[in-house]
């Protein structure tokens, strides 16, 4: 389909300095400099993707339209020795909720994507027929990928390397799901990372775009090796190698498990529960009884990553939000079924997140009597039997379940019984456990999302105006902190220390000021394209099950997120924004952000 060689140009300091552009339905690809000006304003992965996808297309372009482009990123340190930044970005719109869609993962592609000479690539169009990009160093071309269609992620990753050769070659893959645009599926990258939650598996599928592989040989330039490397050993000393962090080393997230059950917010039975009474079959300590060995993302230090085995299952993880929405969710307290469930979802590229939950769903209409999936609480031979189903849509239970849990509920006249924000299911932190939480799902650009601001052990979890402000703040953090791809994990980093690390790297002076207002633009134009795309303050809200039914056992018995205390903290949330009563972003805000001149 045609190889066309690129001319490799000096790298800039921190950056490769290109962009590859993919056309799928002309087969064209082409190299364009990376757009500096936007550089110090976005700076890369979420931030720069997002500034790429909103000056290519309009909020009201339908998600699996070919025209719909979709861009990966990678950001300054990606492929550096600083410690925990080996993530990458993918920004389109989603074909699951309709919202502005950022998803990011870690491993060692995005380094290999800079190895190899590029920031980024972006795709559009639509390939007539299944096929792959291979992308060695300058060599850059679309082949066909006809031999795995239909096949899993496991076994097109492997087909990916066979096509470069070389077993050290990077790959992104999508399975069934994702071929047949389940609003849910995922991308997957080395077996067991994937860009998940809002259908990125879909985006590719409806390009006919099986997978991505990467082979680089090239590195990443600085401007002082000697100083920028004893900053990193610095700070690996004093703010890695910490309490803060280290936790991700010994437990990994499923220390979380005894955490939030301790919190009374780890959602069990369908969110009817804040506390499962069989936890132990699924935390830390059983996970560390079932480990085989740790891995590590490139240049990360603190490999959380825990291959499990049990029986002949095997997996790397399963991770917290899995052990708790396809575990306890779903009433399922053996850690071998979860394990089996959680290498399903991986091989045909489902998000266990969505996937636990709809099942989730499922179970409670079934067990009230709403309707019968033949799905029950802790039954284990169903709950794995559909995921299949689901993935292939090979089955009425399997392509009702892929419409997600709005439009089950929907169907079913149960929206009192679903946990969505925005289309989104609900994360597994009870929101009637902890305001801040609540608020951060309904605020979230994507729909409910425990990425953007995290409050969860917050001693002022219930009072609303610390809560609203403090959500606000993290939210403006994190998308700074996903613009550097930084690793949720390094969790005591700081505006400082980014700062200091770019300053060095780049050769020029950087403030930790100017990252700050960095995130709140990033934000900010995240709020206009979902305004333009139809969305409005009445989205931002939470389900009635967490407004309107107490909250079943645990620390935070009884409890409820009262609509009138939400409205407030909603109001408090956008003053402390500078927007509007309707969530608006207001003129001086935009002015002060430099956003006054774009239109999205």
């Amino acid at each position: 389909m045609g190889i066309l060689i690129l001319w490799k140009e000096e790298n800039m300091n921190l950056y490769a300095g290109k962009v590859l552009m993919i056309d799928l339905s002309s087969g064209k690809i082409s190299v364009e400099p990376l757009r500096t000006e936007w550089v110090r304003e976005y700076w890369g992965c979420w931030g720069l993707g997002l500034r790429y996808y909103c000056d290519m297309v309009q909020p009201d372009i339908e998600p699996l339209a070919p025209e719909n482009p979709i861009v990966f990123m990678t950001g300054p340190f990606c492929g550096t020795m600083v410690p925990l930044t080996s993530r990458f970005s993918m920004i389109s719109k989603s074909p699951y909720t309709g919202t502005i869609y950022e998803a990011n993962t870690g491993g060692a592609f995005g380094p290999e994507l800079k190895f190899a000479g590029y920031d980024g690539f972006i795709v559009k169009g639509k390939a007539d027929r299944p096929v792959f990009l291979k992308i060695e160093d300058d060599r850059v071309s679309l082949e066909s990928a006809e031999a795995v269609s239909g096949r899993g992620i496991f076994a097109t990753e492997e087909f990916l390397k066979e096509a470069v050769g070389s077993p050290e070659a990077k790959t992104l893959a999508i399975g069934p799901a994702g071929e047949n645009c389940i609003g849910y599926s995922c991308i997957g990258s080395e077996a067991y990372r994937q860009f998940g939650r809002a259908g990125a598996g879909a985006l590719l599928g409806s390009k006919n775009l099986k997978g991505v592989v990467c082979r680089g040989t090239g590195g990443v330039r600085v401007a002082d090796v000697t100083t920028f490397l004893e900053k990193v050993r610095q700070y690996e000393e004093e703010n890695i190698y910490t309490d803060d962090n280290l936790w991700a080393n010994t437990d990994g997230t499923p220390v979380l498990v005894d955490l939030t059950n301790d919190l009374g917010i780890h959602p069990t039975r369908n969110y009817r529960f804040g506390v499962n009474e069989h936890k132990d079959a699924l935390n830390s300590d059983a996970i560390k009884k079932a480990k085989v060995s740790a891995r590590a993302c490139t240049s990360c230090p603190l490999a959380c990553g825990k291959f499990t085995h049990i029986n002949g299952a095997e997996v790397e993880g399963p991770e917290y939000e899995t052990l708790c929405l396809s575990g306890s969710n779903c009433g399922m307290n053996d850690l071998e079924q979860v394990i089996r469930f959680n290498r399903l979802c991986d091989d045909l590229g489902l998000d266990t997140m969505t996937g636990g939950s709809v099942i989730a769903l499922a179970m409670d209409l079934t067990e009230s009597g709403r309707h019968d999936f033949n799905l029950k609480f802790g039954e284990s031979g169903e709950y794995l039997k559909v995921v299949e189903e689901i993935a292939m849509l090979s089955t009425e239970r399997g392509r009702e379940l892929a419409m997600g849990s709005k439009k089950l509920a929907e169907k079913y006249h149960a929206e009192d019984m679903a946990a969505e924000v925005k289309g989104l299911e609900v994360p597994a932190y009870e929101p009637r456990g902890n305001y801040g939480m609540g608020i951060a799902y309904a605020t979230s650009e994507r729909g409910a999302c425990h990425l953007r601001a995290f409050p969860v052990d917050s001693p002022d979890r219930f009072d609303i105006e610390i809560m609203a402000k403090e959500v606000a703040d993290s939210q403006n953090f994190n998308a700074i902190k996903w613009s550097m791809c930084i690793c949720d994990f390094w969790g005591s980093v700081s505006h400082e220390i980014m700062a200091d690390l770019l300053s060095v790297g780049l050769g020029e002076p950087v403030t930790a000021e100017e990252l700050t207002v960095a995130g709140e633009r990033i934000w900010n134009i995240t709020r206009l394209f979902n305004l333009g795309a139809g969305f409005t303050a009445a989205d931002d809200i939470l389900p009635k099950k967490m407004m309107e039914q107490p909250l079943g056992n645990g620390p935070a018995e009884g409890r409820v997120f009262l609509k009138d205390d939400f409205d407030r903290a909603l109001k408090i949330y956008y003053s402390a924004r500078g927007w509007d009563e309707q969530g608006v972003p207001k003129a001086e805000k935009l002015v002060e952000l430099g956003l006054d001149q774009i239109r999205i």
